[in-house]
Parts: structure tokens; C-alpha cells; sequence
């Protein structure tokens, strides 16, 4: 199991980043484009997306460094079964999180209504100059 955690945590940092910047991006775009529905559903996702970080770092991390250093040298941790009992532990719950983060993020997107006011208020603002 050591190699999965190995390869998985060099590199799910970067999507993990580039997503929780864009749902941290939306939330700040949509408070200034006055949505704050749009808003309120980028934050869900901004906290969803920050307690599964919290939860990786303080459960899943260690113990991925853990069994990735025991592939490496060839060996299998003493308590490995109970490693991967509390590893198991969280894996609901971040998968929980993530697709609360998902929907979040799908419930930003303009509803129909809001995709056709959008051209006629650029259109009214700039016959206003």
C-alpha cells in the first residue's frame, strides 16, 4: 500500500491547490459580481474543500509517510493493520467532503435566468455612459 500513498501524495498537491484557489477565486468573484447565492455555494466549498485538508494533514499524511517509508525500505510496520484501520477511518468522510465541494461548486453556475440577464445588463450599463 506504501507505493499508492507514495505516488498519490507527489501528486494530488497541485489539483488539490489549483481547486481550493478556484473555489476561494469564485466565492471572492461572485461576492463582488453582487450573487451572493453563488457566493454562499463557492464558501460551502471553500470549507469543505479546508476541513478535508485538515483531515488529510493530521490523519491521512502521516500515515501515508508511514507506510510509503516502510515500501521503500522493504518492510511492514508493526501496527500496519491498525494504520490502515484509522486510514480507512477517514477515507468516508474525505470523499463526503469532496463531493460536498463538487456540488458546491455546480451550484455556482448562472442558472438560465441568469445567463440571459447577464447580456442585457451589460447592454443597459454601457447605453447608460
Amino acid at each position: 500500500m506504501g507505493r499508492i500513498h507514495q505516488y498519490g501524495d507527489r501528486r494530488l498537491p497541485v489539483p488539490g491547490a489549483v481547486g481550493t484557489t478556484a473555489a476561494v477565486l469564485t466565492a471572492i468573484t461572485a461576492s463582488l459580481a453582487g450573487r451572493p447565492a453563488a457566493a454562499a455555494a463557492a464558501a460551502v466549498a471553500v470549507v469543505a474543500l479546508a476541513t478535508w485538508l485538515i483531515i488529510y494533514l493530521r490523519i491521512s499524511a502521516p500515515i501515508n509517510q508511514t507506510l510509503t517509508a516502510a515500501a521503500e525500505t522493504g518492510n511492514v510496520p508493526p501496527d500496519a493493520r491498525t494504520l490502515q484501520r484509522r486510514w480507512d477511518s477517514v477515507i468516508t468522510p474525505r470523499a463526503i467532503l469532496q463531493a460536498i465541494a463538487t456540488t458546491a461548486m455546480c451550484a455556482v453556475w448562472p442558472s438560465p435566468e441568469e445567463m440571459t440577464e447577464l447580456p442585457a445588463a451589460s447592454a443597459s450599463s454601457g447605453a447608460r455612459r
